[in-house]
């Protein structure tokens, strides 16, 4: 047995039982806890290639049992959770926009794989974690708070689709590898620090949830504004 690719392969298979807690957590009502779990999934994913590329064993067989999880943890159980926590007070819309979410997930990480080879330097697409996340941890903040997020009526569903498109869209993230990629202009950058502290004060009713929550949407906010500069700076 080689051991050294056992300790990639539970980091991987950690990423979808922290997922499943999730989900069970959401479906006992405990939304703090399933926030809790997606984040902890996101470690897990977090380990599981560094582990590998650490004792040299990344194999396709890693890297197709890495995806499947993160559509369970990063797709699936934030759907779920947005929807028992507020999406099915929406009726159609808001299981519409569950199963949106989910989808688009899941075309993020077929796309992921096919075009590993071809793109470098950058994310095509917010990652999924990050998406997952995003839900995750705005949940986690409006719990802690005590925030009725029905408060923000339509906005919530119609925010929530725009994290799932982000996923499936041409617009550029950082992928922090130094291996290249697109320039990162300073107004998105002053921009994305703005919006950061902007949300930490907002949330410092709850500092470590509103942290999160910055990380997450500042780092979707930048990759929207930082590729509108690259498009027109090439324009010009």
């Amino acid at each position: 047995m080689n051991y050294r690719r056992i300790i990639p392969n539970l980091c991987t298979a950690s990423n979808l039982v922290f997922g499943m807690c999730s989900m069970l957590s959401t479906l006992h009502h405990d939304f703090l806890l399933a926030s809790i779990f997606i984040f902890l999934a996101l470690v897990a994913d977090g380990l599981d290639g560094r582990t590998a590329r650490f004792f040299g064993v990344a194999s396709e067989f890693g890297k197709e049992m890495d995806s499947l999880c993160d559509l369970g943890s990063f797709g699936v159980a934030p759907a779920l959770l947005a929807y028992e926590f507020v999406l099915h007070d929406f009726g159609i819309l808001g299981a519409v926009v569950a199963i949106f979410f989910a989808c688009c997930g899941m075309w993020r990480l077929t796309r992921f794989n096919v075009n590993a080879n071809a793109i470098h330097g950058y994310f095509q697409g917010l990652a999924i974690p990050a998406g997952g996340n995003i839900v995750a941890m705005t949940t986690m903040l409006f719990v802690s708070l005590g925030v009725d997020p029905h408060v923000f009526g339509i906005a919530y569903p119609i925010l929530m689709a725009i994290v799932a498109y982000l996923m499936v869209s041409q617009v550029h993230y950082p992928n922090f590898k130094g291996d290249g990629g697109d320039k990162m202009y300073l107004i998105p950058k002053v921009f994305a620090a703005v919006m950061f502290v902007a949300i930490v004060w907002a949330g410092r009713g709850a500092v470590c949830p509103a942290v999160f929550v910055a990380v997450f949407s500042t780092y979707a906010a930048f990759g929207i504004v930082n590729s509108l500069f690259l498009l027109f700076c090439k324009k010009d």
